[in-house]
């Protein structure tokens, strides 16, 4: 996966008025709670590649 991929599912995967995922009920008409397994995945690895960043720039 790219950034980008990843930046695309968490912009998509956000909460509803009503905490199910609106991301999981417009691509797949799928009533999940949020943060549905998509958000979580992508958060992780979103924290991940930043922490990575983070560590691979100290000396």
């Amino acid at each position: 996966m790219t950034e980008h991929q990843v930046q695309q599912i968490l912009s998509v995967h956000l909460p509803g008025v009503d905490g199910l995922c609106a991301g999981c009920r417009w691509w797949w008409a799928r009533l999940a709670p949020y943060p549905c397994s998509q958000a979580e995945w992508a958060s992780r690895w979103h924290a991940r590649v930043a922490t990575r960043r983070f560590l691979d720039g100290l000396p």
